[in-house]
């Protein structure tokens, strides 16, 4: 797949409650080569549940996990039709900003677009 290289590309973050993997993707990629950033979760704990308006928003959406494309497509099947959506395959076993996470996170997503080294 080509990678991006365009500026002001909207990112999407998703994993369960938006607390330690998405979120460190967020902070991790924001602002970067003009990147918008964002995170949400799936689950109804979520620090920001995602919404529709996040889906609309985005460029590329980042899963977790493949249950988060499963329960994003169940929600947001007629907005999601159009997105690119990627699942990381990420599992929830890192805490915030943990380092091994970055470095999976940078990998996995600089397969799609360029990344901070």
């Amino acid at each position: 797949m080509k990678k991006e290289q365009v500026t002001d590309i909207k990112l999407l973050f998703v994993c369960s409650r938006n607390k330690w993997r998405s979120l460190t993707a967020e902070k991790i990629f924001n602002g970067y080569n003009g990147y918008e950033v964002r995170s949400a979760g799936t689950e109804e704990g979520a620090r920001i549940k995602v919404t529709e308006g996040h889906i609309g928003w985005s460029d590329f959406i980042f899963v977790m996990e493949k249950k988060h494309v499963r329960r994003l497509t169940e929600k947001f099947a007629g907005t999601l039709q159009k997105k690119k959506l990627i699942c990381l395959g990420i599992p929830d076993d890192y805490k915030f900003m943990d380092e091994e996470l970055i470095e999976i996170l940078k990998a996995r997503v600089s397969e799609y677009i360029e990344v901070p080294e």
